[in-house]
């Protein structure tokens, strides 16, 4: 790993100088939903085009995710509440100019109470210059995160084989 980011709590989502924030529905319970983000650390590929590998460690209290690319993040588990929210921290990257990283998926029932409503939010410090493509990078962001949750929903609504 290229450095170690500043360690930094929740609270860094109301505070952090940049917050990519993005919700959608998924006609899948908050519980598969959850599962799937949270506890299948190893699947995350099959459902995020843009995670090249996922590897849980320290017991599920870290894990390690390589994006296509090459950017790898080494991520602290904070927030564990199954059904609900699933927050951690990065605290080792190879990506240049970050200070500090923390995202947060947050679940709750879709109004039509079969399904999930999935916020997503990714709150970063850094060099000016990360700061800036970070705000670039907010429509393409956005467009793998939808991407990410209609593949997700159809891996969890699919019909097992017969």
């Amino acid at each position: 790993m290229a450095h170690r980011l500043r360690p930094v709590d929740p609270g860094f989502l109301a505070s952090a100088p940049v917050r990519l924030v993005f919700a959608t529905e998924v006609a899948a319970p908050p519980g598969a939903v959850y599962r799937a983000i949270a506890e299948e650390t190893a699947d995350t590929p099959s459902w995020f085009a843009a995670v090249a590998a996922a590897t849980p460690l320290d017991g599920g209290a870290a894990r390690e995710v390589r994006l296509r690319g090459g950017v790898v993040f080494r991520e602290r588990i904070l927030v564990a509440d199954p059904g609900r929210c699933y927050t951690y921290r990065v605290e080792e990257t190879n990506a240049p100019g970050v200070a500090a990283l923390l995202e947060e998926w947050a679940l709750s029932p879709a109004g039509d109470g079969a399904g999930t409503r999935v916020g997503w939010t990714m709150a970063a410090d850094g060099a000016a210059a990360l700061r800036w493509t970070l705000r670039l990078a907010r429509p393409g962001v956005g467009r793998s995160f939808r991407d990410a949750m209609r593949a997700l929903e159809r891996r969890l609504t699919a019909s097992p084989a017969a």
